[in-house]
């Protein structure tokens, strides 16, 4: 980083980072899992760079559609700020309070503001880059659904933000794998992504360019998507950090004013897992504080335990099964008892362009088993009170295929 760039790194945004941890409370069940965003949005700037790079040193007929030698130092110091300033709207304990801004307001929206406010902009003219320009490609589409993105813009808000090559998720990938001690998350990205490509989507009829691989490095990207189905399978889903999570949720319902974030910019970077830790740590101990019991159960990890998890016999039979044991145990043991985690299924098969040594280019689901046959995550899990959980395990034994099946009689009359 030359002192320009360094003058980003040392801004409050981003300094910020270093005090909101990558994975909430997962250091609870994962020990190792102390990391941070400041030194995420480091590698992926790093990852960002080294794939920019491959990609004009192999771009030969300019579908980036950068020329000259202006152009591309630009775009690559605004890629790589970009990079570095990508997750500085995220609120205490990232992804897991997503769900607290107010409602039209979400993480993206939050660092959109912060690239555009006052402070940074004063820092983007010494840089001589736009506000704008980097704000398109740390955000997104998200940065306004009305902007059309030039093809530049997609493809090098795609080397960030990219469901399939992003910058962005080979970092939490092999980050997260490491200071968890979870293996499943490393592949080889140096070979990844010496191979990367901007290819059209010529198979599907379009010159609109994307992120593909040469051949050679199928294998790689595979290992990537690979990876990405069993760290959501193995850590990301794990029912134990999940439960965490709806604990500090509930905690910052009630200790957040009106339950939401602040978006005023001084109060959101004034705000970071520090002085929430600090308020769980004292209302742990003092029952009159609001979200006490939450906090109670994060500090003594007295976590409500796991009652159920998603299993494909009960799906089978019911698609709801998990639903109806989570309204059935209501019933019986009270819903304050009661917590229910149903997250979002992580996608399965990816499809992108591969450039064949004969120069076709072809989609990857056509040339991999792998890629096709790769299963959504979906996970579920019915949660209970640990002091209820002998007698709702016995209960549940009991009665689970009569619930299983009735709720589904149910449905049927309905």
């Amino acid at each position: 980083m030359d002192s320009d760039e360094r003058e980003i790194l040392n801004s409050i945004p981003v300094q910020r980072l270093r005090h909101i941890h990558q994975l909430a409370l997962t250091n609870l069940v994962y020990p190792g899992a102390t990391h941070r965003r400041f030194e995420h949005s480091l590698g992926v700037m790093e990852l960002a760079t080294r794939i920019y790079n491959t990609l004009l040193e192999n771009d030969d007929t300019n579908i980036l559609g950068i020329r000259g030698e202006y152009e591309k130092t630009y775009y690559r110091r605004v890629l790589r700020m970009a990079a570095l300033v990508h997750d500085i709207g995220h609120a205490p304990f990232s992804h897991a309070s997503e769900d607290l801004f107010p409602p039209g307001i979400n993480h993206e929206m939050m660092t959109l503001r912060l690239i555009e406010s006052e402070e940074m902009e004063r820092l983007w003219e010494r840089l001589k880059i736009q506000a704008e320009d980097v704000a398109k490609l740390a955000v997104g589409p998200e940065y306004d659904k009305k902007e059309i993105f030039s093809n530049t813009e997609t493809i090098l808000s795609e080397i960030i933000k990219g469901d399939t090559f992003g910058a962005d998720r080979m970092d939490y990938l092999l980050r997260d794998s490491h200071h968890t001690g979870v293996a499943y998350g490393r592949f080889d990205h140096y070979r990844l992504i010496e191979t990367l490509r901007v290819l059209p989507k010529t198979y599907e009829g379009s010159e609109e360019p994307a992120l593909g691989v040469e051949g050679g490095g199928l294998q790689s990207a595979e290992a990537l998507l690979l990876a990405r189905y069993f760290m959501f399978s193995q850590l990301y889903f794990h029912p134990v950090r999940r439960i965490y999570d709806i604990h500090l949720k509930e905690y910052l319902q009630a200790w957040l004013e009106g339950g939401r974030f602040p978006v005023d910019i001084e109060e959101h970077l004034n705000l970071t897992d520090n002085e929430v830790m600090s308020a769980i740590w004292k209302a742990s101990r003092d029952p009159d504080l609001p979200g006490h019991d939450a906090a109670q159960r994060i500090v003594t990890r007295t976590h409500y335990r796991v009652l159920y998890t998603r299993n494909p016999n009960d799906i089978s039979k019911n698609r709801e099964a998990g639903s109806a044991i989570y309204m059935a145990a209501c019933d019986r043991f009270g819903k304050e008892n009661v917590r229910h985690d149903k997250p979002k299924t992580s996608a399965g098969q990816t499809g992108f362009p591969v450039f064949e040594p004969d120069e076709r280019i072809v989609s990857s689901l056509l040339k991999s088993d792998t890629l096709r046959y790769i299963p959504e995550v979906a996970a579920e899990a019915v949660y209970l009170h640990p002091g209820l959980l002998d007698d709702g395990r016995r209960w549940l034994h009991e009665n689970r295929e009569s619930i299983i099946e009735s709720a589904l009689e149910s449905e049927d009359e309905q």
